[in-house]
């Protein structure tokens, strides 16, 4: 059996929530790492501490003989289908915007989704 270490852990795909603080700028968590987090000013910077918190978290996981929990991936299966109820006044404004962009409803409600939550930037980054 091979021996998991720092750079088998900070390979793996955590799950990272960044939060908007009230008074600026972004906390950042890894949930799966019970009191993982950082802050930083900006989205880039959040994303950034959090890694090097995560690196600490690990590090001194490993040295004390702590258990480091792994991601859970997989256990959920989402079938990219839901349905949404909306105002009328905002499905008309949705679907001229859509027709501004010379895309589809779905296609722009998904671009707008995706870029709402980060997923855009996540995703480039490996998030």
């Amino acid at each position: 059996m091979t021996e998991k270490n720092l750079d088998y852990y900070l390979s793996l795909p955590y799950t990272i929530t960044l939060i908007p603080a009230q008074e600026g700028g972004y906390v950042v968590k890894i949930n799966e790492l019970p009191g993982c987090l950082s802050q930083g000013e900006t989205v880039e910077e959040a994303l950034s501490m959090i890694e090097d918190a995560k690196r600490a978290w690990i590090e001194v996981a490993l040295e004390v003989g702590n258990d480091i929990p792994e991601p859970v991936r997989g256990e959920e299966e989402y079938s990219g289908k839901f349905n949404v109820r909306v105002p009328k006044s905002l499905h008309r404004l949705l679907a001229e915007k859509a027709k501004e962009e010379k895309v589809s409803l779905n296609q722009y409600v998904n671009y707008q989704l995706s870029r709402s939550v980060g997923h855009l930037t996540n995703r480039n980054k490996g998030v």
